[in-house]
C-alpha cells in the first residue's frame, strides 16, 4: 500500500491493541523504526528466528507482547499528532537499513543483496522496475516506434503499461473476450493462487487483498481494474489471436497476420510493428492425455482448463484424472455434493503444509496494512523474501549424493522429511492413503501443491477413491486400469494440465533469413536471458524459456524484471538501426550457464516425468538460481551481447 493512501487513525487504544494481536511481528518492529526514528529496539534481546521449514518467528508469549506494547505506544503517539506529522517518519540510513534486512532475514547479507532488497523495497516510492536507459532516447523518437503485444494477461498488461510510461505507441491483440489471461480462462471451482498474494501483485498496484491465496475471480478483477486504470483497453483487440508472424529485413520491422479467435476460415489481415513482445504465457493451452479410447466416453467430459459450468454434478458419478494443481483445488468441492469421486493417479504431489491457505485476511491484518505506515511495506517485503530464498537450498543437490531418487542432498532430505511428517499426521488413519500419496522422488523435482488439510481430507471421505492402477483405456461407460478393473462414471473431468513447453504455440514465426522458429528449437526452446533468441530481431518473450520458478518467488516478479530488460533493449534498438539482434555466442554462454545451473537442482538430477523437461529430458522451463540474479541479469542490457540489424 502506499504510504501516501493510508486511512487516518481515529480507534482508541484498546481497539488498536486488539488488531495489534493479529500482527507480523517482523514487519511492525521494522515498522516501528519510522514511527518513533529509533533502531533500539532491533538491536535488543528479540531476534526473529530464521530456521528451514520453521513458520514461527521464535519469540516467546512474552517478547510478542512486548513489541506490541512498543508498537501501540508508537502509533497511539501517531494518531495523536506525536514529535513529527503524519507523513513525516524516519528514513533509516543505507547502514540501518542493511541492519534492518539482516534483522528481517537473519543473515548478514552482501552489498549485492543489499541494493537489490533496497530496490525492492522502495521505502521512498521510487519505482524498483525503472528502466532509466530509455530515457536517453528523444521522445519523439519514442513515439514513432510501434510495439505488438501478444496477449493481454499478467505480463501482457505490464508490458502495456511500461510502454505507455515510457510513451512508446503499442497494440495488444488478446484471443479472449476480457483481460487476465489464465485468470480469466481458468473458472474451475477452487480456483485459485498458489504464491502469497501480497507478492502475486504488481509492484506499482499493491491491494489490500481479502486472502492470503486469493481466489480466480478476485484475480480477475485485479487485471481488469489495472487496464481500466491505466486506460488500455483502447490499445487492445479483443477476439483476435496472431497466426504469424514473419520478419521483414528490408523494413526492419515485424509484419504479423492476426485473424478473429478460434475461426480457421476467418479472413486474416496483416499489421505491421518495429517490435513484437509475446506475452501468451504458458498455462492457457489444455494439455490431453494420450489414453487409448479417448473420446469415446459417452458421458458428461470435459478438461478442468475449459470448465463447464452448464452441469450440475450433485449426486453424479465423478472421475478426475490428474493429480495437479487444478485436481487439488477443485476435487474437495466436487465431493461435497457428487455421488462418488474417483481420481485416477499417476505420481503423487509433494504437499507443503499452510493452513492460511483458503483463509480470508483478518480483518485486524487489513486495518494494520491500511492505516500502520511503512507496515504493509515492510510486510510484503517479508512476503517476498520468505517465499524468495528460503527453500532454494533445500532443493539443490549435494555432490556425492547416494540416496538416489528420494532425496539429493542433505538439505533435500530434512525437506523430504517434513513433508513426509505432514503427511503421516494428517493420514494416520489411513496407512493405504499415506503409501499413494508419498512421493518417490525428490522433493522440488515437480511443482508442491499447498496443502491446508482439505486434499486429504477429502481423500479420507466415503465416497471418494484414489486409484493408482494405471488407466489402460477410456471407454463409452468410463475408464479400464490395467489391472481389467472397470470404473463407470456420469462425468470424465481431466484435470491433466498445459502444453507448457509448447512455447509460443501454435503461433508461427519466421525471423530473419526465413527461419520458422519451432523449427529452430526443435523442441529445444531457449532464449537469452529467457528473453531474445538469435536470428528473430526485435523479438521479445515475457515468462520464456528458463523463467519458470519452483520454489522461489512471484512469476509476477519475474515479469517485472523481464519488461524492464525489453525496455532496455528497445532503447538500444533505437539508438542504432532500429532492430537489434542477440549474439549467438552470448545466447550459447548464457544458456550453458542456466543448463549447468538445472543439472544442479532436483528437477535436474531426477528422472520423474515432469512438464518441467521436454520430451528428451532437458529443463526448458526452470530458474535454477536465486531472485537476486535474475534481478541483476535483467536489469540493464549489455550493447556487447547485441548486433544491430
Amino acid at each position: 500500500m502506499h504510504q501516501d493512501s493510508l486511512d487516518r487513525i481515529t480507534l482508541d487504544d484498546t481497539a488498536i491493541a486488539a488488531h495489534l494481536e493479529a500482527a507480523d511481528t517482523a514487519a511492525l518492529m521494522l515498522a516501528l523504526v519510522h514511527l518513533t526514528g529509533s533502531m533500539d529496539h532491533l538491536r535488543g534481546d528479540i531476534s526473529l528466528l530464521q530456521e528451514f521449514l520453521n513458520p514461527d518467528d521464535g519469540l516467546t508469549d512474552e517478547q510478542r507482547a512486548r513489541v506490541r506494547a512498543m508498537a501501540l505506544e508508537a502509533i497511539a503517539a501517531y494518531r495523536d499528532g506525536g514529535p513529527r506529522d503524519a507523513g513525516e517518519h524516519y528514513m533509516p540510513s543505507r547502514e540501518e537499513l542493511q541492519e534492518m534486512l539482516g534483522f528481517l532475514t537473519g543473515r548478514e547479507l552482501g552489498e549485492d543483496y543489499i541494493e537489490f532488497l533496497t530496490s525492492e523495497l522502495s521505502l521512498n516510492g521510487e519505482d524498483p522496475y525503472h528502466q532509466p536507459a530509455i530515457e536517453s532516447v528523444a521522445v519523439e523518437q519514442r513515439a514513432d516506434f510501434s510495439v505488438l503485444i501478444i496477449g493481454a494477461g499478467m505480463s501482457g498488461l505490464l508490458s502495456a503499461v511500461r510502454l505507455q510510461q515510457a510513451g512508446i505507441p503499442f497494440t495488444v491483440i488478446e484471443k479472449n473476450a476480457d483481460v487476465g489471461g489464465t485468470w480469466f480462462e481458468n473458472t474451475y471451482p477452487g480456483c485459485r493462487v498458489d504464491s502469497p498474494n501480497h507478492v502475486y501483485s504488481y509492484s506499482f498496484k499493491p491491494k489490500d487483498w481479502p486472502q492470503h491465496y486469493s481466489a480466480q475471480a478476485v484475480l480477475r478483477d485485479y487485471f481488469a481494474d489495472t487496464a481500466n486504470e491505466y486506460a488500455l483497453r483502447e490499445h487492445i483487440e479483443f477476439g483476435a489471436e496472431v497466426q504469424q508472424a514473419r520478419w521483414d529485413e528490408n523494413a526492419r520491422r515485424w509484419r504479423v497476420t492476426i485473424a478473429a479467435a478460434g475461426d480457421a476460415a476467418a479472413a486474416t489481415r496483416e499489421v505491421t510493428a518495429n517490435a513484437v513482445i509475446s506475452a501468451v504465457g504458458q498455462l492457457n493451452r489444455p494439455r490431453w492425455p494420450d489414453i487409448k479410447g479417448s473420446g469415446s466416453f459417452a458421458g458428461i467430459s470435459f478438461h478442468s482448463a475449459q470448465w463447464e459450468h452448464e452441469h450440475d454434478l450433485s449426486g453424479k458419478r465423478v472421475g478426475v484424472i490428474g493429480t495437479g494443481a487444478s485436481a487439488f483445488q477443485f476435487l474437495p468441492i466436487v465431493a461435497e455434493s457428487a455421488a462418488s469421486v474417483t481420481q485416477f493417479q499417476r505420481t503423487p504431489p509433494w504437499m507443503v503444509a499452510n493452513p492460511d491457505y483458503f483463509q480470508e485476511v483478518p480483518q485486524s491484518m487489513h486495518w494494520l496494512l491500511r492505516s500502520v505506515p511503512f507496515y504493509a511495506k515492510w510486510f510484503r517485503f517479508a512476503m517476498f523474501w520468505r517465499t524468495a530464498e528460503g527453500l532454494l537450498d533445500a532443493v539443490r543437490a549435494d555432490d556425492g549424493w547416494n540416496r538416489g531418487e528420494h532425496s539429493v542432498g542433505e538439505l533435500n532430505q530434512a525437506f523430504r522429511e517434513a513433508l513426509e511428517a505432514n503427511l503421516a499426521e494428517q493420514l494416520a488413519e489411513r496407512p493405504d492413503l499415506l503409501a499413494a500419496c508419498t512421493p518417490s522422488y525428490p522433493p522440488g523435482a515437480k511443482r508442491a501443491l499447498i496443502d491446508d488439510g482439505r486434499y486429504l481430507g477429502a481423500l479420507q471421505r466415503d465416497n471418494v477413491s484414489l486409484v493408482t492402477d494405471p488407466i489402460a483405456e477410456i471407454t463409452p461407460a468410463g475408464v479400464t486400469c490395467a489391472s481389467g478393473a472397470q470404473h463407470e462414471f456420469d462425468v470424465l473431468i481431466y484435470a491433466t494440465g498445459f502444453q507448457a513447453s509448447g512455447f509460443l504455440q501454435p503461433m508461427q514465426i519466421i525471423g530473419a533469413d526465413g527461419a520458422d522458429l519451432h523449427d529452430v528449437w526443435d523442441d529445444e526452446a531457449r532464449a537469452f536471458k529467457g528473453v531474445t533468441m538469435p536470428g528473430f530481431p526485435n523479438l521479445f518473450f515475457c515468462y520464456g524459456p528458463n523463467t519458470n520458478i519452483v520454489v522461489n518467488g512471484s512469476i509476477v516478479f519475474f515479469s517485472e524484471c523481464e519488461v524492464r530488460y525489453i525496455l532496455g533493449c528497445l532503447a538500444l534498438a533505437m539508438e542504432g538501426s532500429g532492430a537489434i539482434d542477440v549474439t549467438r555466442d552470448a545466447f550459447d554462454a548464457y544458456n550453458d550457464w542456466v543448463d549447468e545451473g538445472n543439472r544442479g537442482m532436483a528437477w535436474g538430477r531426477s528422472n520423474v516425468n515432469t512438464w518441467y523437461k521436454n520430451a528428451s529430458g532437458h529443463i526448458t522451463q526452470n530458474w535454477p538460481f536465486t531472485m537476486l540474479e535474475f534481478w541483476q541479469q535483467t536489469r540493464a542490457v549489455d550493447a556487447a551481447n547485441y548486433r544491430s540489424v
